[in-house]
């Protein structure tokens, strides 16, 4: 655990993602660059594993290392807000799906999208199990917010009477991973796997 915890001692729970500024608003500059490190971290733990330095992640978001320690003063509150701005990104765009394709489609699309960006999001979490750290304590709440997502989405299908009435949250969570799995069968697999899960959830 000595590169999690980077300079100092492991963050607590309560400072995940957080860092120094919690309570008070960043100013736009700041913003700008906390958001810039969250994607470099997000794509390079995912390719690389939780053991790149946060020296690196600094270099490759074009920022000062201090900047980042600003802003997340250990690597594990680092990790945790990689996941947690992660999550909030799929909830947020779930939401917007539900206005812009309507409550009967936007469980489909958003099935598809989360295969679509499933490779890295299979990386990061692998990494993550790599360094014996489970999904939970990295980013409190983050599985719950996600399955009650899923929940919505799939409430409004069955009431828009595009899904089957007899699957639940347990099942699409299931059916998800089983498209994403079937990426590691080649290219496009997963493309049509997921086809063939949208069709088989479809009211006849």
């Amino acid at each position: 655990m000595g590169e999690i915890a980077g300079r100092g001692e492991l963050a607590g729970r309560g400072e995940l993602g957080g860092g120094s500024e919690i309570g008070r608003p960043l100013r736009a500059d700041a913003a700008r660059n906390r958001a810039r490190v969250l994607e470099v971290a997000y794509e390079t733990f995912a390719a690389q594993g939780l053991a790149v330095p946060i020296d690196e992640i600094a270099r490759r978001a074009c920022v000062g290392a201090g900047t980042v320690y600003r802003h997340f003063p250990t690597k594990e509150a680092l990790i945790g807000a990689v996941f947690e701005d992660r999550f909030r990104r799929i909830i947020d765009h779930a939401h917007a799906l539900l206005g812009a394709e309507g409550p009967g489609e936007a469980l489909f699309v958003f099935l598809r999208h989360m295969v679509r960006t499933g490779a890295t999001d299979h990386g990061l979490v692998d990494s993550l199990a790599g360094y014996g750290i489970d999904l939970e304590t990295a980013a409190p709440g983050a599985e719950a917010a996600f399955l009650g997502m899923l929940g919505e989405l799939l409430t409004a299908a069955q009431q828009a009477g595009t899904v089957r009435g007899d699957v639940g949250v347990p099942e699409i969570k299931a059916l998800l991973l089983v498209c994403k799995t079937a990426q590691l069968y080649g290219e496009g697999v997963s493309e049509r796997v997921t086809g063939v899960v949208v069709d088989g959830l479809r009211t006849s």
